[in-house]
């Protein structure tokens, strides 16, 4: 992951009520979301959110219905304003904009796929995904070789002339993320934008957007419910529950090592072997240590692939390769060990035990 964050938000609160700001210092003096709903009517929609979101990668918000999540994206283009907190843009503070400069970041840095497609009825295909230069005044000869380009690129070549109620779910989607990418804004905000499609055709759009990110390294904020679709995606990991952050890091890190009981619960039903990657698991080298190597894995590679190749044999030990490299080993007893859920730590466990409790949901 580059070093460079592209996007900070430090301390974030939003707060939903007649009186925000009062009900904020209740928060400020250790009043409980369930104590602030019931004793005051205010909803604690996000409680002190610190996320780093790097540049060129992917960062996926997730949690359940009623988490924050679909909140917590739209601070982002300042769509909600929060109650307090700062969220920085490539070094500038965007609470600090004003409004011309913020219509600006929002034409020109930041592109928002929806879950509902959103697209304008009584325009063409071509127009919808040239909508962000029509906006910006340009005329559509200007902008159409871009969006042929981007409507070929994700599958809609010869589309253009059709309107959005000629096209599946799935095709419509293609022209949201034609669109995101005929803008040309580095930054992408995806909300749920795959959860209103079916299972095969969402699992064609997580690879199209893989293969996509692979050549163009967008900044992109992608906002799930589903964990197999957020291990798939994420880069950085960041998972809410009633408006806090749980855990966040690297995906494979979360699931080996995750530190509150919540996320024991949330990944307890995963396919491990399916999701954890080889490098998460392996050993140095050791080049003073002779060992029967069985074979060759990428690092890459998932753990379900590495059973197919020892053949079930838990004695074996392969190499892992990465760039055409020597990089570690894999021990088949490891991989077995790894596919045991592991228990929250003790200190997750502590700092969870006061927030386990049903509360009533923010909106989402």
């Amino acid at each position: 992951m580059t070093d460079q964050v592209s996007i900070s938000i430090r301390n974030l609160y939003k707060i939903f009520g007649s009186n925000p700001q009062e009900a904020l210092k209740r928060v400020y003096d250790g009043a409980s979301k369930k104590e602030l709903m019931d004793k005051h009517r205010h909803v604690l929609g996000l409680s002190d959110i610190n996320v780093d979101m790097h540049a060129g990668k992917i960062t996926v918000i997730m949690g359940l219905s009623g988490s924050g999540k679909s909140t917590l994206i739209r601070h982002v283009n300042r769509l909600i304003e929060p109650t307090a907190g700062e969220i920085w843009v490539d070094g500038e503070n965007v609470l600090e904009f004003s409004e011309e400069r913020l219509r600006e970041m929002r034409r020109l840095t930041m592109s928002m796929v929806f879950q509902h497609f959103a697209l304008l009825p009584h325009r063409s295909v071509l127009e919808n995904t040239g909508l962000a230069q029509s906006v910006r005044g340009e005329k559509k000869p200007n902008y159409e070789k871009d969006a042929l380009k981007w409507l070929d690129r994700v599958g809609l070549g010869g589309q253009g002339g059709q309107y959005p109620h000629q096209l599946s779910g799935g095709m419509q989607q293609r022209v949201g993320i034609a669109r995101a990418l005929t803008s040309n804004a580095p930054i992408m905000l995806m909300d749920e934008a795959f959860s209103a499609l079916d299972p095969l055709i969402r699992t064609d759009m997580q690879d199209l957007l893989l293969e996509l990110q692979d050549e163009l390294h967008k900044t992109i904020i992608f906002i799930s419910h589903d964990l197999d679709e957020a291990l798939k995606l994420a880069d950085h990991l960041v998972i809410l529950k009633d408006g806090r952050v749980v855990q966040q890091g690297e995906p494979q890190e979360i699931l080996l090592r995750p530190n509150d009981p919540y996320i024991v619960d949330f990944i307890s039903d995963i396919n491990r072997a399916r999701v954890l990657r080889v490098r998460s698991i392996m050993k140095a080298l050791k080049t003073d240590a002779q060992q029967s190597i069985s074979g060759e894995a990428d690092a890459e590679d998932t753990l379900e692939s590495v059973i197919a190749l020892s053949g079930g044999d838990a004695d074996q030990i392969f190499r892992v390769m990465a760039n055409g490299k020597p990089v570690g080993l894999v021990y088949m007893r490891d991989l077995v060990r790894a596919l045991v859920p592991t228990s929250a730590s003790a200190g997750g466990i502590r700092r969870s035990a006061a927030r386990m409790g049903a509360e009533p949901s923010p909106p989402n």
